[in-house]
């Protein structure tokens, strides 16, 4: 079994620290050959319970008897069960669980009223499905024993537990030493005309803002700057955005490097930049900013989600304003001792999360669930975000 979406075998390792196996719930499909960038999932005290695959709403209907069947047999007597929400699959097994009285745990990933906002996505149905992924994901962190958020404050005053339920607060990214740089970057003794950006993300939705992070560039000119623009990331937005690009009349200032594999290859993005930046419209605890920011880097960063535990209040901007983003970046490169400080705040701030840390953190979450769920047998069940 291999992933192209980061659930590679480390990443169900860290489970391992007190669960003896890891059973890993999720859509399958059979293809002709391994994609390049996939990585192996399977193996070394991990096993994947295939689902039906489906892509989208409808393909989801077409199967849900398919999947109802399938994660019957996903779940074992005794086993400790522990859901990543929101997602489809683990919506399909909370009811289950739930009809048979069976106690699971949560870790809670991302936020659904984020992830339908207005300036987030165009859809009829959207203020229905806001409502309603909304209100369910607030069912299911009622009705767990145990609930884990990636997030300090946001998704726990959305999103609240139980009374008495175990609660936790740990992010699903984790940074290894080698993410870090020694120092924060110094004082560069003049302002910035100069100004050499960096966005990182996925270009399959437009979730990630990149257009209006575009849209502020020319803004940034006319201020009296040079900037040059790399995004990191690709998907089928991509056409649009260098469309954008060309309208803007913006080609020799905007990179797109498409696909980087992550670790070092990113890095040496980031370490080539002076100012990360990220325009989303919706987020959850963003890694690509946190990796930025282990760089020692700058910031500036849409107001949404988790990334307001990330970056002081004078590098948030309001998500979907290309002129407040504008204005917050060149505020920030017209004062060199307010870069340096950025760069020592985000690098420190950073280290909260190394893998020492989270470690941690996780491991009495996981230990708290074994008590409650499973004190006879130390299996897992995850059933994989959407």
């Amino acid at each position: 079994m291999w992933s192209t979406t980061g659930a590679a075998n480390d990443f169900w390792q860290r489970y391992r620290a007190v669960f003896a196996e890891v059973r890993v719930v999720a859509r399958v499909a059979d293809v002709a050959g391994r994609p390049p960038e996939a990585a192996r999932v399977d193996g070394d005290g991990v096993e994947v319970h295939a689902l039906p695959h489906y892509v989208g709403p409808v393909g989801y209907l077409r199967r849900l008897p398919r999947l109802r069947a399938a994660l019957r047999a996903a779940v074992g007597p005794g086993d400790a069960v522990l859901l990543r929400v929101p997602s489809s699959i683990g919506a399909l097994l909370h009811r289950a669980l739930r009809k048979a009285g069976t106690p699971f745990g949560l870790e809670v990933v991302g936020d659904p009223y984020d992830v339908f906002a207005p300036e987030a996505i165009r859809h009829p149905l959207r203020p229905l499905l806001r409502r309603w992924f909304t209100r369910r994901l607030r069912a299911q962190c009622r009705s767990a024993s145990a609930v884990a958020y990636v997030t300090e404050r946001a998704l726990q005053a959305r999103y609240p537990a139980a009374p008495g339920a175990v609660t936790a607060a740990y992010s699903s990214i984790q940074l290894e030493e080698d993410a870090f740089v020694e120092r924060p970057r110094r004082d560069a003794g003049a302002p910035r005309v100069a100004l050499r950006l960096v966005s990182v993300g996925s270009l399959e939705q437009p979730y990630k803002g990149v257009d209006v992070l575009v849209e502020a560039l020319p803004l940034l000119v006319r201020a009296g700057l040079e900037p040059s623009l790399v995004h990191v990331g690709d998907g089928r937005c991509r056409p649009v955005l260098e469309r954008l690009v060309r309208e803007k009349r913006l080609g020799g200032r905007v990179a797109f490097a498409g696909a980087v594999p992550g670790g070092a290859p990113v890095r040496l993005f980031l370490d080539d930049a002076d100012l990360f930046v990220l325009p989303s419209r919706t987020e959850g605890l963003p890694r690509a900013l946190i990796e930025g920011m282990a760089r020692a880097l700058p910031a500036v960063a849409s107001k949404v989600g988790g990334v307001p535990e990330l970056l002081g209040r004078d590098r948030l901007v309001p998500p979907g304003d290309p002129a407040a983003l504008a204005r917050a970046i060149t505020a920030l490169a017209a004062d060199p001792a307010a870069m340096a400080a950025a760069s020592a705040r985000n690098l420190a701030r950073a280290r909260n999360y190394s893998a020492e840390t989270l470690t941690r953190r996780r491991a009495d979450f996981y230990r708290a669930l074994l008590v409650l769920t499973a004190p006879d047998r130390v299996e897992e069940v995850v059933g994989g975000a959407d």
